[in-house]
């Protein structure tokens, strides 16, 4: 097991409630010899430049990055440092907590066990997309979870076409689809209807939102399959794709929104033993008695 010697704290930004939780990591990483560096986000809320390094990106990149926030801290941390090969570990001061997995509650404890060699690392699979306008691309990102086209600030349906492969899928009228790793399918992709994918799945989920037709259901595929969404020449209701929820890029009639699996992976660095079934049945309340 590789030794984390430099770790990164990366928070949400602009959250006073972190401002603690950041000086408990911050003193306890320091007791055990690490280098700590801080993320501007930490940087602001410590107001502590004087004491360590506030970076903008590290070179060479930090061996472990900590994000302390929820699962949006750690989706916007994943996609600045996935293709730097840096591994991710999340305390989760969010919600739900899916991806940052580490709680306050038990944080030093399970650090400990991780800079003592004692963790599980979880590859996960990340996609690729891009916008492309009379065949100029506009917009290109990544995303952990999903990307996802929709309509923007309207509540009339959008029309256009899906394409797998090269090969027509359907022209679809709905309010958008959502387009999910096996990560995201307990995002987005889940409360419009779509199926729970376990991270080892080599597989992405399209799940249409409010579809027009009610036939229209999610369809699994291959994660080879590289698809493309094009907004129809005649649609006037205003569109948008976003990433991860994060990164949007409005869009025009004719617009394509290419999207394909990215070959980095992200790193995900969990406790030991933590069980993919055990948190779906935490989080999303299953098993408990009425």
């Amino acid at each position: 097991m590789p030794v984390f010697r430099t770790i990164l704290l990366v928070s949400k930004p602009g959250d006073p409630t972190l401002r603690s939780t950041l000086e408990t990591l911050w003193s306890f990483l320091e007791r055990r010899g690490c280098r700590v560096l801080l993320d501007p986000s930490a940087c602001t809320l410590l107001q502590a430049q004087g004491r360590a390094p506030c970076t903008h990106g590290e070179t060479p990149p930090p061996d472990l990055v900590l994000a302390v926030g929820g699962d949006g801290t750690l989706l916007h941390a994943a996609r600045r440092f996935v293709d730097r090969g840096v591994p991710l570990a999340g305390v989760n001061r969010g919600r739900l907590g899916f991806l940052a997995d580490i709680s306050p509650d038990e944080m030093l404890e399970r650090l400990e066990e991780i800079l003592s060699g004692q963790y599980q690392e979880d590859q996960r699979t990340m996609l690729c997309g891009r916008v492309l306008r009379d065949g100029t691309e506009i917009l290109s990102n990544s995303a952990l979870n999903d990307v996802v086209l929709h309509a923007r600030r309207s509540v009339r349906m959008i029309s256009f076409d899906v394409y797998v492969g090269g090969r027509l899928l359907a022209r679809q009228n709905a309010d958008g689809i959502v387009v999910a790793t096996p990560t995201g399918s307990t995002a987005y992709a889940l409360s419009g209807g779509g199926p729970i994918l376990h991270p080892d799945v080599a597989a992405l989920t399209l799940v249409p939102i409010c579809p027009h037709t009610l036939s229209n259901r999610p369809i699994v595929i291959d994660d080879r399959s590289r698809l493309g969404l094009t907004l129809c020449p005649d649609n006037t209701v205003p569109a948008v794709v976003s990433f991860d929820g994060q990164v949007d890029c409005d869009l025009e009639p004719g617009d394509c929104v290419e999207v394909w699996l990215k070959e980095a992976r992200l790193r995900l660095i969990q406790p030991l033993n933590l069980d993919y079934f055990e948190i779906l049945r935490a989080k999303l309340k299953w098993s408990e008695l009425p």
